[in-house]
């Protein structure tokens, strides 16, 4: 086990078990988040580098894949490879590894979020670790006021069982969680070709996921996630949104594209998208305006430069270490 120290938290990687996970605090909502609809009102022209309090929110980000089998452009997974799915046992192992690596026996809130390395749709273990699992894990070794399970999906064409999987997820979501438990569903942009472009052709048309997201149930707690991760190029039409998809189901959620090697060497701009808060503001005012529910989530330049996303440590710090 390799252990990586970030700003943040750490990042574990397993060389055996090909697996990489993270555990982050949080800067606090009123420090990286602009969200009007709660409240939240300050445009922020960068993040600063601050200390994290686990006991008030804690997140393990963890893989549900060993690499990943999509070629998204902006992400360094792939140049890993794909070795198959994390089991049951592999899923709790990483959670466990977390909750052991930290001295804390309390927090308001634990997420964990499916969203490491891997498409976790691909992924039915997922869906038993969150029902079965995920609570009484947790709850061995800390107090958490709430458990929060986010899966995050690139909405793979080639997955014949995803319509199966969304909608049993929708089930854990809003029954077994009583609402506390997220969906996000990765668009970063209203333009198909330049869909096609970011996930090399492998993920879902915007007619095909509107489709299936009028099939979903309408959330209980928290909507659904529409996620754009952008850059100053990015195709966001906040009416081609709407007739898209539904506001009662859905907010849209604003990041930036990390600066990955990939997304550079793929032509991203991803040299502003940290301090300056004109990139979020041109698309974030016209979906206000079309009524849209917007959260605007800025990591900080620290965060980025740590690799906490996707796989990145594992692809740029030690993939030696892994591949042997």
């Amino acid at each position: 086990m390799k252990i990586v120290k970030t700003h943040t938290g750490k990042i574990y990687v397993d060389a055996d078990r090909q697996l990489e996970f993270l555990t982050v605090g949080d800067y606090g909502k009123e420090n990286n988040i602009k969200a009007d609809f709660l409240g939240l009102h300050k445009e922020i022209n960068g993040v600063a580098n601050t200390k994290v309090d686990l006991t008030e929110k804690w997140v393990a980000t963890i893989s549900t894949q060993k690499g990943c089998p999509m070629r998204c452009k902006f992400c360094d997974c792939p140049r890993f490879g794909f070795y198959g799915n994390a089991t049951v046992e592999d899923l709790a192992y990483e959670v466990q590894t977390i909750l052991q690596g930290e001295a804390v026996d309390h927090t308001d809130r634990f997420n964990v979020h499916f969203a490491r390395m891997g498409e976790p749709t691909f992924n039915f273990n997922v869906l038993e670790f969150a029902s079965k699992k995920l609570k009484p894990l947790v709850s061995q070794y800390v107090n958490a006021k709430t458990i929060h399970p986010v899966v995050s999906t690139m909405l793979p064409k080639s997955n014949k069982r995803f319509e199966e999987f969304v909608l049993k997820w929708c089930d854990i979501k809003n029954v077994e969680y009583n609402g506390e438990a997220g969906l996000q569903f990765s668009i970063n942009s209203t333009d198909d070709a330049q869909r096609n472009d970011q996930f090399s052709g492998m993920s879902l048309s915007l007619n095909e996921i509107s489709a299936l997201a009028a099939k979903l149930p309408m959330p209980n707690g928290r909507k659904y996630t529409l996620n754009f991760a952008v850059t100053a190029q990015t195709i966001l039409n906040a009416k081609r949104l709407s007739e898209l998809f539904d506001k009662n189901k859905f907010i849209v959620k604003i990041t930036p594209i990390h600066e990955t090697n990939s997304a550079v060497t793929n032509g991203f701009d991803v040299t502003t998208s940290y301090t300056d808060y004109d990139v979020y503001r041109e698309f974030e005012r016209p979906l206000v305006a079309e009524g849209w529910d917007v959260i605007v989530f800025v990591p900080s330049k620290e965060e980025d430069s740590d690799r906490i996303t996707c796989g990145n440590a594992l692809i740029s710090n030690i993939l030696g270490t892994m591949k042997g």
